[in-house]
């Protein structure tokens, strides 16, 4: 090194490069010096650039062992932290506080990882390197998010699981349709919704679509309404048939007396009146599907009965650029009705079970020793 009217001039050779930069540095950090002429260079012998990397290991394996008990301190508060929050999460407490046994996992779930957070940053900060926590954080709020999107839809489920648990709007083997698809409820899951269909197969349904979905509880309301039309001929008497059709409802055992059975007419067309036919039944007591079947052998059954015909609707087809059949001749071949056949009054029909029952016992199997998150004691929409 020279030094000339301020200019400071670097000769030689150095092992470390690194060193090179911290001399310059340090010379132009003197009093006096107006310029560093830089002309250091590395070496060319192996030995002495090894020997600044040796030399770095060393000083940083004697600092890791100077440290060896600071490092076994922070392990331990990490550890003692982490099982302290393990022991406390297996506490009762958690299931008191929580609104069911789902949302107690997720509380202790969440305290579990809370209590390893505070691990994290009691370790650092006994070995001094609080401020990597920062950078920790960050990173785990870059990979969360990227994890997140990915799996959308699964955190999506998750969430509308909890809003379903907290406030279920149907029970085990409730009847719904949801969606468009009908079945009785066999467990709620973290995941979907199965039901169980009217054909014996499983319905797996999304809880996001669930929660988001409409949904038609037919269990909530034992009572049920049914309905159908049917038509009389024009030259019936409308208001007579009406009544008459109301009367044969009403004298059934199946339907309900409150609320009452209602017969209206809906419209009047060419081939004649269109009655609406609606009445109650009891589900619990009665098959819907069957009470509604009975409802309307027994209507027309009394309809006709009382000499009223419900007209058979004909349809007159015209072939277009086919040869005129006018003049071609024709005879008519009336179609001859076939003797009516005795058959046994069904006037009366006994209550019929529902249908659906035959479903109650599969239900009752597949909850069996099976957890789900749908409780009894919750509240219900």
């Amino acid at each position: 090194m020279s030094v000339e009217a301020g200019v400071v001039t670097l000769e030689g050779r150095v092992a470390d490069p690194a060193v090179s930069q911290d001399v310059a540095g340090i010379a132009e950090r003197l009093e006096g010096v107006v310029a560093v002429d830089h002309a250091l260079a590395a070496s060319d012998d192996i030995s002495q650039q090894i020997n600044p990397a040796f030399e770095r290991f060393r000083a940083r394996a004697d600092q890791f062992f100077a440290r060896l008990p600071l490092f076994f301190l922070a392990a331990a508060a990490f550890a003692a932290i982490v099982v302290l929050g393990i022991l406390l999460t297996g506490l009762r407490f958690w299931d008191r506080i929580a609104p069911n046994a789902f949302i107690a996992g997720i509380y202790r779930q969440a305290f579990r990882v809370l209590c390893g957070i505070v691990g994290i940053v009691v370790a650092l900060d006994l070995l001094g390197a609080a401020a990597l926590l920062g950078t920790i954080l960050g990173a785990a709020g870059i990979v969360g998010l990227a994890i997140g999107f990915a799996v959308r839809d699964t955190v999506e489920n998750f969430v509308a699981s909890i809003m379903l648990s907290l406030r279920q709007p149907f029970r085990p083997n409730d009847l719904v349709e949801i969606e468009g698809d009908v079945g009785r409820v066999i467990r709620l899951t973290s995941r979907a919704t199965i039901l169980l269909s009217l054909d014996g197969n499983h319905i797996r349904i999304p809880n996001a679509l669930v929660f988001k979905g409409r949904i038609v509880n037919y269990s909530q309301n034992p009572a049920r309404r049914f309905s159908f039309d049917i038509g009389i001929d024009p030259d019936a008497d409308p208001e007579a048939t009406r009544v008459l059709a109301q009367a044969a409802l009403k004298a059934q055992s199946f339907v309900l007396d409150d609320p009452e059975e209602l017969v209206w007419i809906e419209n009047i067309t060419e081939s004649g009146a269109i009655l609406r036919v609606t009445g109650w039944i009891d589900q619990n007591e009665t098959g819907f599907v069957t009470a509604r079947g009975d409802a309307i052998r027994l209507v027309k059954a009394a309809i006709e009965a009382a000499g009223v015909s419900i007209p058979d609707t004909t349809y007159r087809i015209r072939l277009e650029g086919t040869r005129n059949l006018s003049d071609a001749p024709t005879q008519s071949h009336p179609r001859e009705k076939p003797a009516p056949q005795s058959l046994p009054d069904h006037a009366e029909q006994p209550d019929r079970k529902s249908e659906e029952e035959a479903l109650i016992p599969l239900v009752a199997a597949e909850r069996r020793d099976v957890s789900d998150l749908l409780a009894g004691d919750a509240p219900r929409e």
